[in-house]
């Protein structure tokens, strides 16, 4: 009986190391480390999309002393998870759940709903979403930015990028990715940023419906850009990495016109000589802060449940000047609005609703509020 019982129980301890139902955090190496395990959930762009879920998964390695090229706690400490349909959220959280890390993170509005029916399920696992305030259960940490602060300085940039080069009546552009009221925070921003510099500009916008389509992008921007726009910014994910792409392509052949970044500095995305790049500027949502602010709280025993806001006062949300042809004169005025606005002088839209009210934005955008 007693070789019985002996063998039983290694056929247990082998199938905890095959079946992925068991603990992670249970792991030796988990334990013998004493910091906070972490999986984070991404949709199909997964964390190679230069932009967002990228910017969440740095975080993650920094709290962990990794990097990019050297992601030594993977699989122990930490690890990601990509879904490649909606319909795959629900079941990747109940798993993840299952495996019993310290915290479980999502990244974006897509996963609000799912969340909100698993974390009911697992009132013990404490979470973490970006981009939502309205899951409001007693383990869920959220995270808010103000994207439109941000987005009023790479308007500012772009606008005043144009003056420097002398562009007479500039065009600008803005790519969206899956409308709602995020996106359209970004989108606001953009357009009142341009609008303090030049009132009557015009400005032009493309919904995607997809984070994860480059070649939508891709071809809007070229219809764009061969129609006169000067500038495009996109809050897209992976979708916008088309912007770039063909914005590399027109400034090789000698075509003056410019992509604008988001979330991560995609400044090196755009090089297309030397240090030339095609993206102008990036707006900056340091989504990084937020993973490794969650972490920290799991660390210390001080998560709570709620909102977290990020703005420009917290060092939430920026721009890039990586691009050695943004105008110096450029950079100063951007700056100076940047400083407004920390002061309270310069009070940033972040609705469709409101920036029209104002007399900020035309009719007929693709801009959603909710």
């Amino acid at each position: 009986m007693k070789k019985f019982v002996l063998v039983f129980a290694a056929v247990i301890l082998a199938a905890c190391v095959v079946f992925v139902g068991c603990s992670k955090k249970d792991s030796p190496v988990a334990e013998e480390d004493g910091r906070p395990t972490v999986r984070l959930i991404t949709d199909a762009t997964g964390i190679d999309d230069k932009s967002f879920n990228a910017a969440a998964w740095r975080g993650i390695l920094a709290y962990y002393g990794d990097t990019w090229e050297n992601q030594a706690n993977r699989g122990t400490l930490y690890d990601v998870v990509t879904c490649q349909t909606q319909d795959m959220y629900i079941p990747t959280l109940k798993q993840a759940s299952d495996e019993g890390y310290d915290l479980i993170v999502t990244t974006g509005f897509t996963f609000a709903d799912a969340l909100n029916e698993v974390a009911q399920l697992y009132p013990e696992q404490k979470y973490m979403i970006v981009d939502v305030d309205y899951v409001n259960q007693p383990n869920v940490m959220q995270f808010m930015f103000s994207e439109e602060q941000g987005s009023y300085l790479v308007g500012v940039a772009a606008a005043r990028q144009a003056i420097e080069e002398g562009v007479s009546d500039p065009k600008f552009g803005f790519i969206g990715g899956v409308p709602g009221a995020v996106i359209t925070k970004f989108e606001m921003g953009y357009i009142q940023g341009i609008k303090s510099v030049f009132p009557d500009a015009t400005i032009v916008d493309y919904y995607a419906n997809d984070w994860g389509k480059p070649e939508l992008a891709k071809t809007q921007a070229k219809n764009w850009y061969d129609s006169g726009v000067y500038a495009i910014f996109s809050a897209a994910g992976g979708t916008g990495g088309g912007t770039i792409a063909q914005a590399k392509e027109y400034r090789m052949q000698g075509k003056n016109v410019w992509a604008i970044g988001v979330d991560s500095d995609q400044y090196a995305d755009g090089i297309y000589d030397g240090e030339k790049s095609a993206v102008l500027t990036s707006m900056l949502k340091r989504v990084e802060t937020s993973t490794q602010y969650a972490l920290k709280s799991i660390e210390t025993d001080s998560f709570k449940s709620g909102v977290v806001l990020l703005d420009m006062t917290a060092d939430g949300v920026g721009y890039s000047t990586a691009n050695p042809e943004l105008k110096p004169a450029v950079i100063e005025a951007v700056d100076a609005a940047k400083a407004d606005i920390i002061a309270g002088k310069i009070k940033v839209l972040g609705t469709y609703k409101d920036t029209k009210a104002a007399g900020l934005a035309p009719e007929g955008l693709g801009a959603l509020d909710n």
